[in-house]
């Protein structure tokens, strides 16, 4: 037992947990893609794919992961556009660029390899201190506690630790009482396991403590009437509501769409002009005046084309839309990464959940008809206008909309 533990902790695990919980999972674990063997560069993949998502969704996108880039050299040699398009629709735009900035980082300074310790992946891009412990764990057999969100709720309710495990002060006290039990013959193992117990039995809600195979380490179990009351959060703030307009600019049979920055969310995607609709403004105000200060280009009439909603992680979008048409695309030179696209090659180029619905709601000419996807949802927050605290400063490229 660890010297950071003392016997009469009540939150002190005890020994015969770890040989039932790693009897369990030899027994149970699932036949996922990435267990197949233990290539660090897929167990990277997926512990990056797998962040703050279920298991079933992150599945079919390491498998086309893997496929496009199966290894860090064939990553780092990806083009970003090639890289976001793989993972498009998922929301996992941050991740693969992070991904694909760190393979040519591993190229570089590494020979193709990725490091064993957690100290040196640490350094890699979009590697926090998460990833890196499962990587060194499961892949190197380095003995270090990898509590993910699975985990975190396993380990709460193991030690019926009522603080909220977002506080770094509850993580380590979990983490501590975690590494009392961590074998050193193979850590990767038990941390998988715990992660595959919190997945399957020991669930957010209506946890299957019955047939959990260590219940009886669980105080939560012993001593409460509802385990799943734990991990304790605080109330989560309502998601901000963005009003925008998006303006499809019709060339002579192509579409002007436009590259957004890197950084940020939904970065390196491409997109239609448009941008968040002013207090006092009219949608179709906000289409005809975005589009003159993000193109250079005045709007001819435009035409409504109904409203396409959306809902991010962390903001729900309502984007207006309109179309107009010029003879051909001005020969002035685009401002920024901007280019005109037929609707073939837009359909190349990764794109905004969001931006699909649009270019979806104009082939089917669904005028009036809310899109597939749209309308309330039990997690939505009421339409609403945007906060004066959400309002940009003019002409700024850094207040653009997630659209």
């Amino acid at each position: 037992m660890s010297a950071l533990v003392r016997a009469s902790d009540p939150r002190t695990l005890p020994a015969s947990l770890t040989p039932v919980l790693l009897t369990w999972f030899r027994t149970h674990r699932r036949a996922l893609p990435w267990r197949r063997n233990r290539d660090p560069y897929r167990i990277w993949v997926a512990e990056v794919l797998l962040q703050q998502t279920r298991v079933a969704q992150a599945a079919p996108y390491f498998d086309r992961f893997v496929r496009a880039f199966p290894t860090v050299t064939a990553l780092a040699q990806a083009s970003e556009a090639e890289v976001l398009k793989i993972v498009e629709g998922a929301g996992y735009y941050a991740r693969a660029r992070h991904l694909r900035e760190a393979a040519i980082e591993l190229t570089t300074q590494y020979g193709g390899s990725l490091p064993s310790t957690v100290a040196e992946l640490q350094t890699l891009p979009g590697v926090g201190e998460y990833i890196a412990r499962a990587i060194a764990s499961l892949a190197f057999d380095v003995p270090t506690v990898a509590l993910e969100a699975n985990g975190v709720r396993v380990a709460t309710r193991w030690t019926r630790d009522e603080g909220d495990p977002r506080s770094s002060t509850v993580r380590r006290r979990l983490e501590r009482a975690i590494a009392a039990v961590l074998p050193r013959s193979a850590p990767g193992a038990f941390n998988e396991a715990m992660m595959e117990l919190g997945e399957t039995v020991c669930r957010p809600r209506a946890p299957l403590c019955r047939v959990c195979p260590v219940s009886f380490a669980c105080r939560a179990y012993r001593e409460l009437p509802d385990p799943s009351v734990l991990p304790h959060r605080r109330a989560r703030s309502p998601r901000p509501h963005v009003r925008a307009a998006v303006i499809v600019l019709d060339g002579g049979g192509r579409w002007l769409v436009q590259r957004r920055p890197s950084s940020g969310l939904l970065g390196g995607l491409f997109e239609f002009p448009g941008g968040k609709i002013e207090p006092g403004e009219t949608p179709r105000e906000a289409a005809q005046r975005e589009l003159v200060e993000e193109t250079g280009i005045v709007a001819p009439p435009l035409s409504a084309r109904g409203v396409v909603r959306h809902a991010y992680s962390h903001f729900t979008v309502e984007l207006h839309v309109f179309s107009g048409s010029l003879p051909r695309p001005p020969r002035r030179r685009l401002r920024g990464d901007r280019r005109w696209v037929t609707p073939a090659g837009l359909a190349r180029l990764p794109v905004p959940k969001a931006t699909e619905k649009v270019v979806r709601r104009l082939m089917l000419g669904s005028l009036g008809r809310a899109s597939p996807g749209s309308g309330s949802r039990p997690d939505r927050t009421p339409l609403s206008p945007p906060s004066e605290g959400g309002r940009r400063p003019a002409r700024s490229r850094a207040r653009r909309t997630e659209l």
